[in-house]
């Protein structure tokens, strides 16, 4: 399938600069661009490809002006990195086959609803009393336990468990691996040493346009609900606890632990390995740096980092003292020498 640039202006509401005819049937990187490609840039540490990359056309910033000889065809835009964006998400419709149909061998209980264009592949398992929307595609080997609604264009990538009483929205991504809705970690300490289950009779409620990584897992509640809300991003291999709660927009990456019953605020950005401990309330668009643990409540506007974390500026300056630490306590031990001999010498 070939595009040209025009075609491409069109869709990003762009103005080309070069051949509006140059034809591109592929994406690439700035830097491994070929012919019939199409690249972007958008950050400037790549500028220099700009002058030597292959790709036939190149999406840039309206803004920029070349300080050289450019044989790439230039597509501006507003935003060149939302407009490669969009692109993928144009390109990937356009050449993704739209599956449909239930494949055998799989079970799907005489209970179950579901809507048009149903996708069901093989050796998946729908339990009863299950609702499925419009557009719903679930990839092979995928468990649906009962009673779990699940809304319209929802994908369920292979191999995921979504179990019983599980609420999914609209537009949701379920990447492979995931599991959903398994037993939160409650376990009562008895007198002699061993521990009694506590029976987690709660669900998982997933509000539209969220999309969750390969081997995440979200465990139901004791009572009530964890709910993730819309337009969440959750990485690949996130553990979150029962009755936790993620506020909406909140982007969360990968090997991130949420203890239970925290409670996230909306527009956060969670780095990978993050640790949060149960019962925390963190506000809203706060900021929590790669591997920091937190172990206190967080206000709205935060950025934190470190373990226990504290203001990012802080540890910013802290880090640059530790840093330097070995050369600072040689330099007190010498001063410690210094005021020795001087009291060495008056008391002499």
């Amino acid at each position: 399938m070939k595009f040209t640039a025009e075609q491409i202006a069109g869709i990003l509401d762009g103005e080309v600069i070069g051949d509006p005819n140059a034809e591109v049937y592929k994406l690439s990187k700035i830097e491994e661009g070929s012919e019939g490609s199409i690249s972007f840039l958008a950050n400037p540490k790549y500028l220099h490809y700009i002058y030597t990359t292959k790709a036939t056309i190149t999406i840039v910033n309206a803004s920029f002006v070349p300080d050289g000889e450019i044989a790439t065809t230039l597509i501006k835009v507003e935003d060149a990195y939302l407009s490669f964006t969009k692109l993928l998400e144009f390109y990937d419709q356009a050449t993704k086959a739209n599956k449909t149909g239930i494949e055998q061998p799989s079970f799907l209980a005489e209970s179950v609803k579901y809507g048009s264009n149903l996708y069901l592949g093989s050796f998946s398992y729908i339990e009863k009393n299950v609702f499925l929307g419009e557009n719903v595609k679930i990839y092979p080997n995928c468990f649906i336990g009962e009673n779990v609604v699940i809304g319209d264009n929802v994908t369920i990538f292979a191999g995921a468990k979504v179990h019983s009483e599980t609420i999914i929205g609209n537009n949701c991504v379920i990447y492979s691996g995931a599991v959903i809705g398994a037993d939160g970690f409650g376990f009562a300490p008895n007198a002699d040493g061993t521990f009694t289950k506590i029976p987690q009779i709660g669900n998982v409620v997933i509000e539209d346009n969220v999309d969750i990584g390969a081997n995440t897992t979200i465990d139901k509640a004791t009572m009530g609900s964890t709910i993730i809300r819309k337009g969440v991003k959750l990485d690949n291999q996130i553990q979150i606890g029962h009755n936790v709660e993620i506020g909406e927009n909140t982007v969360i990456a990968a090997q991130t632990g949420i203890a239970g019953s925290t409670k996230i605020g909306k527009s956060g950005m969670i780095g990978g390995q993050v640790g949060i401990v149960g019962h925390l309330i963190i506000g809203n668009n706060v900021k929590i740096q790669a591997q920091s643990g937190v172990a206190r409540n967080v206000k709205d506007d935060e950025i934190l980092q470190g373990s226990p974390t504290f203001g990012y500026n802080d540890f910013s300056k802290s880090y640059v003292h530790f840093k330097n630490l070995p050369k600072i306590v040689t330099e007190i031990e010498e001063l410690k020498k210094q005021i020795l001999n001087q009291k060495n010498g008056k008391n002499g």
